[in-house]
């Protein structure tokens, strides 16, 4: 599929030894999406920002478990540095579940709060503080959120401001997309920019895709087949 104007495809350098984004030349290989990971007993290993990565996953939770989409998002960060430049900005990663994408944010020099639901926080946490003590500028945060509940209370927004909202792979099939768009509405608020993730699965992905856009000002910044990365600013 031929890219968009403006859009990049989601490529890596020769020498990652982790995600391979690029145009199938063969129909025989493997989606372009499927990581190569380096696996071991409980945990694989993946390779961004100049780090090994160990990640513990969980089969009692979804929000447990590595989704492609995260892949993607960490690549194209790793790989667009200067067109997302993380360096000293404030993150939130909403539904942040094995916390790779925040811990590559981190590593790349932003200060991340990574929220999800309180029953993953446990392993969530973990795997941040593991692989991000000693290396990164900020420490990263681990906060409970649960989408379009009590925001302004929890996180009014005349304290709570980010530079950068991430979200991988948040939508799926659950009941929550409505609430999922408010509360990204919620944080995004003028010099803010939301990044979005996501591997096209069911009708629901499209509808909540054309909600995304007809809310913020938006772009697509990569694409491989159904995996689609967005860019999106509020509408002032």
């Amino acid at each position: 599929m031929a890219s968009e104007p403006g859009c990049d495809k989601l490529g890596t350098r020769p020498e990652s030894i982790l995600v391979h984004f690029a145009v199938m030349e063969q129909q025989d290989r493997p989606p372009a999406w499927v990581p190569g990971i380096n696996t071991l007993i409980g945990r694989d290993v993946y390779h961004y920002a100049g780090h090994d990565i160990v990640i513990h996953e969980s089969i009692d939770s979804f929000g447990a478990v590595m989704w492609p989409a995260a892949l993607a998002l960490c690549s194209f960060l790793d790989n667009n540095r200067k067109k997302v430049n993380l360096q000293k900005k404030e993150v939130l990663e909403l539904g942040a579940g094995t916390g790779l994408v925040t811990i590559v944010a981190s590593l790349l020099g932003a200060s991340v709060t990574a929220t999800d639901l309180p029953d993953v926080l446990g392993n969530l946490r973990a795997n941040v503080m593991k692989n991000t003590r000693n290396r990164c500028r900020y420490t990263p945060q681990v906060e409970a959120l649960s989408w379009g509940h009590d925001l302004e209370s929890n996180y009014p927004t005349s304290v709570y401001r980010y530079d950068y909202v991430l979200a991988a792979d948040v939508v799926y099939h659950h009941d929550f997309l409505d609430e999922l768009l408010v509360t990204m509405k919620h944080f995004c608020k003028p010099g803010t920019t939301v990044i979005w993730a996501n591997k096209v699965r069911f009708e629901t992905d499209l509808t909540f895709t054309e909600n995304f856009k007809n809310a913020f000002h938006t772009s697509l910044l990569a694409e491989d087949g159904e995996m689609k990365i967005f860019m999106a600013t509020c509408r002032e």
